[in-house]
């Protein structure tokens, strides 16, 4: 093939529980990923060698063109790992907000990985591409697979969730949020009283899934690393207040933050919710889910 083109989503996570350090500097994680309609679009091409185009509607000017990036990362492992001789030009359409807490960096690199699979049809297992994707980032694997998951471990661990479809209006924010310093910042705020992550989802958030109600799945929907964020963006609550006095079922921080997304109830609340923050001045953007991974896009 001469070329290839991939979507991948972006993500929300309904619930993120985060506990302690470890020695290695990375927290154990329970999260509750959904993915949501919003794509990063990656077209891959033969070429001599590696290069990276970024465009879309979303601020680009933070995001790195050179290896640092996860998507020319990616290509590097599926390049490693099948023997491939060659290289490619990778050119990614973005909708995904950059630094919004939704992996907008990691549904590239996962992206990336079927991409280069397919266009140099180097047959890698789905099994050893989930590998490649946990080395690269803890959030790789969901956006490969996709739909509903329960994350375990550094969230790369998962086991697939049951969910009815679900209405969100997701509002990004021009402000960047380093996912380390969230973290960092959480640990700071928290000093030594971190608390063990539960060992499973709460069983109301499960049962709000598997029937598709909004209005259940509203008090379900938890974030640790939503206070660190807010001491981090303190425009955080404008917004949630926003939504909610528009008639919002729920608000809540996306991931490590800024974007905050919005549940409606049903497809005319969503639209009825989505005139009403653009109409307070505040860009929003509606979002189905859950939503498919990381997938080859037919021409």
């Amino acid at each position: 093939m001469a070329s290839v083109t991939v979507r991948a989503p972006g993500k929300i996570n309904l619930a993120l529980h985060v506990g302690p350090r470890d020695d290695s500097g990375y927290h154990e994680l329970l999260s509750v990923f959904q993915a949501v309609d919003v794509w990063e679009t990656l077209t891959a091409e033969d070429a001599a060698e590696f290069s990276l185009e970024v465009v879309g509607d979303v601020v680009t000017d933070d995001i790195p063109l050179d290896e640092n990036n996860l998507a020319l990362q990616a290509a590097r492992a599926v390049q490693k790992a099948s023997g491939y001789d060659g290289a490619a030009a990778l050119h990614i359409t973005k909708r995904v907000p950059v630094g919004g807490g939704m992996a907008g960096g990691s549904a590239d690199a996962a992206a990336a990985l079927v991409a280069l699979d397919a266009l140099w049809e180097t047959g890698l297992s789905r099994e050893r591409l989930l590998d490649l994707a946990a080395e690269l980032g803890s959030d790789v694997p969901f956006c490969l697979e996709g739909h509903t998951q329960i994350g375990r471990g550094r969230g790369h661990l998962l086991e697939p969730v049951s969910s009815r479809p679900f209405h969100w209006v997701i509002a990004p924010s021009t402000l960047h949020l380093s996912t380390p310093l969230v973290y960092s910042t959480l640990d700071e705020q928290r000093g030594d009283a971190a608390p063990e992550v539960p060992g499973a989802p709460s069983p109301g958030l499960l049962e709000a899934l598997a029937y598709g109600d909004a209005v259940a799945l509203a008090g379900e929907l938890v974030n640790d690393l939503a206070t660190p964020a807010v001491s981090l963006a303190p425009g955080i609550p404008t917004v949630l207040d926003t939504g909610l006095s528009l008639g919002a079922l729920a608000g809540m921080v996306s991931g490590s933050g800024p974007t905050c997304v919005f549940l409606a109830e049903d497809a005319a609340h969503q639209t009825s919710l989505l005139e009403g923050l653009t109409g307070e001045g505040v860009y929003a953007l509606a979002a189905t889910s859950p939503a498919q991974g990381a997938h080859l896009v037919q021409d």
